[in-house]
């Protein structure tokens, strides 16, 4: 009487190649799901939480101060957008594209009470990397737009004077040549 092999007894071999086409079909079928249901994949953004605040600052009659922290996600881009305010922002890791639309940024490097080194100069029309330890001080003549190109998120603190009640950005149309 020939011996015979159950399934469960086969060499994995022979199963293989069945396992890799499942595997195939099911990555096909999960790419294929969010579009047959109408529903896309969302987009990388970027995610802000005030950390504290306050409309009490003295010398700045109808003004509050934010401090915040920003997480921009891998591939993400801020549309091109301004503050109606001061806006100190320091990059605590990663690195972020910043491009200058309107206006223009110094990038410095170290402790603002020890004399920062300045590192270079972003001008409208130009588009600099900024990464961690470097800061920025945004006008709200400074329009501008970023977008994390690398796998790794980008942390980033400010700290924004603005008028009591004004949005944290406000966004703009791009200037067209």
């Amino acid at each position: 009487m020939p011996l015979r092999c159950s399934p469960v007894s086969r060499p994995l071999r022979s199963r293989a190649p069945a396992a890799v086409a499942l595997l195939a079909a099911g990555v096909a079928i999960g790419a294929l799901l969010p579009q047959a249901f109408g529903s896309e994949a969302k987009a990388p953004t970027a995610i802000r939480n005030a950390l504290a605040q306050t409309s009490k600052v003295q010398g700045a009659s109808n003004r509050t101060l934010i401090l915040s922290r920003v997480v921009v996600q891998p591939g993400a881009t801020l549309a091109p957008h301004h503050h109606l305010g001061s806006q100190v922002a320091r990059i605590q890791s990663g690195s972020l594209r910043y491009t200058v639309l309107s206006g223009g940024v110094v990038v410095r490097r170290g402790a603002s009470d020890a004399k920062p080194k300045v590192v270079r100069t972003i001008e409208a029309g130009q588009t600099g990397t900024l990464s961690s330890g470097e800061w920025i001080v945004e006008q709200p003549s400074d329009i501008h737009r970023a977008a994390n190109r690398t796998s790794k998120p980008v942390v980033i603190y400010l700290a924004t004077l603005l008028k009591t009640g004004a949005p944290a950005a406000t966004p703009v149309s791009e200037p067209r040549d």
